[in-house]
């Protein structure tokens, strides 16, 4: 019989669990997933290996675990997207949010992308299920407001993959950026700069207005 975890418990796996996803993090970006050890991500979360496979089975489960861990950090961003929401300041947050993510988070989108590259040996599942539900969810929003007449008749999933393609690219491409910007890095000017370019030209191909942010994200 299982002994149900007190909070003090819960608490730790949790912080234990967030632990090592980071380090993963940063070990698959360095190293890729056939050049990243347990033993090298033990050793970045300060923890001993053994609490490392207590967690998580293996590395492939692991890797798997982290590529769902980004997913989701991602699709949490329109959580409130519905058919009644203004499309104009749901979609220009979520085009700004996933920007600041790409400028300050680059790790995450790297990871994702060089998966995706590879077939997603590791993701597949969870592309077909999970973000398969979540993308027809969305899209039955915005073809709601297509119908409302707030929003252009545009096709929605490519305009989910519109705005993943675009936001993304700061992250992926980074150097690529930098080097045709001229650029050792990207200011807090620049990075305004992007995000209302990007916001603007996204949303004037759904006949939205851009709204001016000032200042920030």
């Amino acid at each position: 019989m299982n002994t149900p975890e007190t909070p003090k418990k819960s608490k730790i796996r949790e912080r234990n669990s967030q632990q090592i996803i980071e380090a993963a993090e940063a070990e698959f970006v360095l190293h890729g997933f056939k050049g990243t050890s347990m033993q090298s991500i033990a050793d970045r979360a300060g923890l001993p290996k053994a609490n490392i496979h207590y967690y998580f089975k293996n590395k492939a489960n692991l890797y798997q675990a982290l590529l769902e861990n980004i997913l989701e950090r991602w699709t949490e961003l329109l959580t409130d997207m519905h058919a009644d929401s203004d499309p104009k300041d749901v979609l220009s947050r979520f085009i700004r949010n996933k920007l600041h993510m790409s400028f300050t988070q680059p790790n995450p989108s790297k990871i994702f992308a060089m998966e995706i590259i590879q077939g997603a040996p590791y993701i597949r599942q969870y592309l077909r299920t999970d973000l398969r539900d979540w993308v027809n969810e969305k899209v039955s929003v915005i073809h709601q407001w297509i119908e409302q007449g707030k929003i252009a008749n545009i096709d929605p999933t490519q305009l989910i993959f519109m705005i993943w393609a675009t936001t993304q690219h700061y992250a992926d491409f980074n150097v690529q950026v930098l080097g045709i910007m001229d650029k050792e890095e990207l200011t807090e000017k620049d990075y305004q700069k992007i995000s209302d370019s990007v916001t603007n030209m996204i949303l004037s191909s759904c006949g939205l207005q851009y709204p001016r942010k000032k200042g920030g994200f």
